[in-house]
């Protein structure tokens, strides 16, 4: 699998996010016009990443949209339902016995069952967070989720940063603590967000690209479907369900739960094994921007001063870090003969 070229993006240390991005795309084909590395490719692969980061940031907005279901009951027929989808997508694409090799292999179940974990995690609190009107807070996890991340390469990885680099971390820090400061509470939603989601990442970059993007899915969901049955059984003994008891527009848009979670990992995928890590690193932003403004704007969300401050240092932090990373990777790239 040829990886992309060109320069590392914020979202990651400059040797983790290549892995990270070869880790998720390993579905894509290539089409018959030419190689991955042909301008026509990349072009492609630009607009695959940016479908899937727009649909990502579109997603608060589905969610609300299906109301009444709660929080848990949403995430219980997210993973039943994604699992369905990429079951069918195995059948389609006769990939049932690349899943099998997979399961085969204690230490790449064992490490796909980590990553079920995390995203559960990252999928029950960021839909806590759209339907507790928490929406702003959430593009506030995923705007932090880089430096997360390049926190963690010097946590876990033990890799060196640069002095740029912890001055963004630092911004960063200091975005946070305005935001304590202001608002008298930690944003638990944003931090629990970035916090898991860069531990994916990681845990995706110790599969490798063996496991290719849906097996990758399947096997996460497959994990949560003990969680989804409790889950499930606790609601429908409870509240009961809203599936089918919501009209038909509600019941529809709920089913379509699978394949509104795979597309967009599957767009990504595409888009990742063509684009550049450059294009990859600032579309990125798309997803969170989006929610920014739709938490700010159509959901007429609070964003009082401190808020503003705080989002305003998270931004600099990241602009810091994205220019420090280009010109890095360009530095690196001179110094080869």
């Amino acid at each position: 699998m040829k990886r992309s070229t060109g320069p590392i993006p914020a979202a990651t240390t400059a040797s983790d996010l290549g892995e990270i991005a070869t880790d998720t795309a390993g579905i894509g084909v290539v089409a018959a016009s030419g190689s991955l590395d042909s301008p026509r490719q990349r072009t492609l692969g630009g607009v695959y990443a940016f479908s899937a980061y727009l649909l990502w940031g579109f997603l608060p907005l589905y969610f609300v949209l299906l109301a009444p279901t709660g929080p848990f009951e949403l995430v219980a027929w997210r993973i039943v339902l994604s699992l369905v989808f990429c079951a069918l997508l195995l059948t389609v694409m006769r990939s049932w016995p690349r899943l099998i090799a997979i399961m085969r292999q204690p230490r790449l179940l064992g490490l796909t069952a980590l990553a079920g974990l995390l995203i559960y995690v990252n999928w029950q609190v960021f839909i806590i967070g759209a339907l507790s009107d928490h929406v702003i807070e959430t593009s506030l996890g995923y705007f932090i989720n880089p430096i997360a991340t390049v926190l963690l390469a010097v946590l876990v990885l033990r890799e060196r940063l640069r002095v740029t680099q912890w001055v963004a971390i630092g911004i960063a820090a200091a975005a946070v603590l305005v935001i304590i400061v202001g608002y008298g509470s930690v944003p638990w939603i944003a931090l629990t967000l970035a916090a898991s989601f860069s531990v994916y990442g990681l845990v995706k970059k110790r599969v490798g690209p063996s496991v290719d993007a849906v097996s990758g899915l399947t096997l996460e969901s497959l994990w949560l479907v003990p969680i989804a049955a409790v889950i499930l059984t606790v609601v429908g003994t409870t509240t009961g369900f809203t599936l089918g008891t919501s009209g038909p527009t509600h019941a529809v848009l709920l089913s379509l739960a699978g394949v509104v979670t795979a597309v967009p990992l599957l767009f990504f995928a595409a888009g990742a094994r063509r684009a550049t890590l450059t294009t990859i690193g600032l579309l990125q932003f798309v997803a969170p921007i989006l929610q920014f403004l739709t938490g700010w704007l159509v959901l007429q969300e609070p964003m009082p001063l401190e808020r503003w401050i705080g989002f305003g240092l998270v931004w600099v932090a990241l602009i810091v870090l994205t220019v420090d990373s280009v010109v890095h990777a360009r530095r690196v790239r001179a110094a080869q003969p």
